[in-house]
């Protein structure tokens, strides 16, 4: 039974490509077209920017930063950075195979720094690099990195059936 009150239509489109007067349907019901929707958590769009989705995962990056930074008064070093684990590292990882590529990410970026800055008590103008790496926090990038890397190695491992000592030989230079 399909829900059409619950079905859209997205057409994807590419930056320049002008939209086509596309109606789908099914029997005799027209599906609505969107223009965005969301899907198993990832709000996608027609040009695939990701532009909807990062901007709400930086209102909710936001919050994260707001309630870090009113325990930090309270909280010891470790509490902190597993807040940030448990709540801010958690939004981003969700889905950053898609979207960790985006224009948009460094908005996520911005708001990750921030956070770090609280709970190091560093100045908005120091370098972030050396937070991360006292935190054992990876940016952003290198999450999006790390992941596709081991997307890569799950995919190799099952194509072509290598060992657990072959995938550990594997070296990858950053």
């Amino acid at each position: 039974m399909l829900n059409y009150d619950k079905t859209y239509f997205l057409q994807f489109l590419s930056k320049t490509n002008n939209e086509l007067n596309t109606q789908v349907s099914f029997g005799n019901k027209k599906f609505a077209t969107a223009q965005s929707l969301k899907f198993l958590g990832l709000t996608i769009d027609t040009t695939l920017t990701w532009k909807h989705h990062i901007g709400e995962l930086t209102s909710r990056l936001n919050k994260a930063c707001y309630t870090i930074r009113s325990i930090k008064p309270f909280m010891s070093l470790d509490v902190l950075r597993s807040t940030y684990f448990s709540y801010a590292h958690s939004i981003i990882s969700y889905g950053i195979v898609f979207w960790g590529n985006s224009s948009y990410s460094e908005d996520i970026f911005k708001v990750q720094k921030r956070i770090i800055r609280i709970i190091m008590n560093s100045s908005r103008s120091a370098s972030c690099w050396q937070v991360f790496r006292d935190l054992n926090i990876l940016p952003i990038q290198s999450q999006h990195i790390y992941i596709q890397y081991f997307y890569l190695l799950l995919k190799m491992k099952t194509n072509f059936c290598l060992t657990h000592k072959n995938i550990k030989s594997i070296q990858v230079n950053f």
